[in-house]
């Protein structure tokens, strides 16, 4: 029976995917237990410091189809941490009791701690995979609607004009960053554990830092220059990332939704038959995926201040902080990857409406125009001038409900600058799009790899 919204069978696929809820179910995360426990067992009998023959027995055991996940849950409900009953078990498939040197000189948070960067490494390249998804899919939007007006909006409120092209782009850009942050974080992030008690590794008296290099080359980890068991950064480094990936996912949400409204229309998620429909207004086409993206993006963003508090741990071994991490990374991996899933459906499928974009930018009759007006009469005028004598024409045009146009090329201060069609230019909104073309193919260069 699931309880959470990330199990559920009904909102599992809403909210999170199939792939990073295997990454850290308990059968996956058991069996990275394992392979931990595989590979110290493995570099010690190398190393000599375990019998080769008890080596060679627990490696051959280290089989996650070997464990019994409900006697495990019945011994950590008992004992307090699953790698006691891990390692028990393990004991008990070995024959002759070579079983007794598996875990040699570990302690329970090394094993842990290992088995859950093992977990975010296999979770950090799925978010990669899906980042760099999701960049083609807005370098594809910026590139073909480059050049495509859009009222760009300041305070909710039309201001100028930019492109569509360029509104993507934006975003396109911020997931570039995102994922040059990944790739910047992983030498700090993916780095094992391997102190024993305290961190000293004391109860490995000859090739303990042997050990310790050997185990990381053998998982694929960095070999860390001192314990962190209660030394946290890493692991929030971690969260703080997935927060600003959920908040760029959370941008492109907020957009989405609000040109969706009826009165603006400019895009729409993309349509199935039913799809964001109400169960009373047969009219309605709400937006669906943008509304999950947005509560996953807050939640993970609470989870990510969450794994700060749990660096404020107590001495060398914690009395807690560490279990906060048990609780909210997973679901904070789990909810990204479902902010990623439903971001990648809508920007993959967007449909756009340029003709109503510029609709809407004329329904100010020339107003969102005004700052051209003004910068193209600067120079003659003086700029300060400029700006009373045109914002007192936006003001009129508003009252009496007619094109700007009309009311500049009345007045005779303007007109002894300017004549109609020398103003019909200026407030032409494609003449007033300043560098975004050029902004843009930076971006689709930058993504092109150029």
């Amino acid at each position: 029976m699931a309880a959470t919204i990330i199990d559920s069978r009904i909102f599992r696929n809403m909210f999170s995917t199939e792939a990073m809820r295997h990454v850290w179910s308990d059968e996956n995360r058991t069996a990275k237990y394992i392979d931990v426990e595989r590979a110290l067992a493995l570099v010690q009998g190398r190393l000599g410091i375990i019998p080769q023959e008890a080596a060679d027995e627990i490696v051959r055991n280290c089989d996650i189809e070997k464990f019994d996940l409900e006697k495990l849950r019945v011994q950590t409900e008992r004992i307090g941490y699953p790698i006691i009953g891990v390692v028990s078990q393990l004991n008990a498939l070995c024959r002759d009791r070579l079983g007794e040197y598996c875990h040699w000189g570990a302690t329970t948070q090394d094993i842990t701690d290992t088995a859950t960067v093992l977990q975010i490494r296999e979770s950090l390249a799925l978010i990669d995979a899906d980042l760099a998804a999701i960049a083609d899919a807005l370098a594809k939007l910026a590139n073909t609607y480059r050049d495509t007006p859009v009222a760009g909006r300041s305070n909710l409120q039309q201001a100028i004009p930019v492109t569509f092209g360029y509104k993507m782009a934006t975003i396109l850009a911020a997931v570039l960053r995102h994922r040059e942050r990944l790739a910047q974080l992983k030498p700090r992030v993916l780095v094992g554990e391997f102190g024993g008690a305290c961190g000293t590794l004391a109860s490995i008296e000859k090739g303990a830092m042997e050990t310790q290099a050997g185990l990381m080359t053998e998982l694929g980890l960095g070999q860390p220059l001192i314990a962190w068991h209660t030394v946290r950064d890493t692991i929030a480094e971690v969260g703080a990332f997935l927060g600003l990936v959920g908040g760029t996912l959370g941008k492109i949400s907020m957009d989405v939704k609000l040109m969706m409204q009826t009165e603006v229309a400019e895009v729409f998620e993309p349509y199935a038959h039913g799809r964001g429909s109400s169960s009373t207004m047969p009219q309605k086409r709400n937006p669906i995926s943008s509304l999950y993206i947005h509560a996953a993006a807050s939640t993970v963003r609470q989870h990510a201040a969450a794994l700060m508090d749990a660096m404020i741990a107590d001495h060398e071994r914690s009395t807690g902080p560490w279990e906060i991490e048990w609780i909210v990374l997973p679901e904070a991996f789990c909810l990204t990857a479902g902010a990623l899933n439903q971001t990648r459906f809508v920007v993959e499928g967007l449909e756009v409406d340029p003709a109503k974009m510029r609709a809407n930018i004329d329904i100010t009759n020339g107003l969102v125009m005004s700052e051209a007006v003004m910068m193209g009469l600067g120079a003659s005028m003086g700029r300060e001038r400029a700006h009373d004598v045109v914002y007192d024409l936006c003001r009129e045009a508003i009252r009496v409900n007619r094109p700007l146009l009309d009311l500049l090329a009345e007045n005779k201060e303007i007109s002894s600058h300017l004549d109609r069609a020398a103003l019909a230019k200026l407030l032409d909104p494609t003449n007033y799009l300043g560098q975004a073309g050029t902004m843009v193919d930076r971006v689709l260069a930058r993504h092109a790899g150029r």
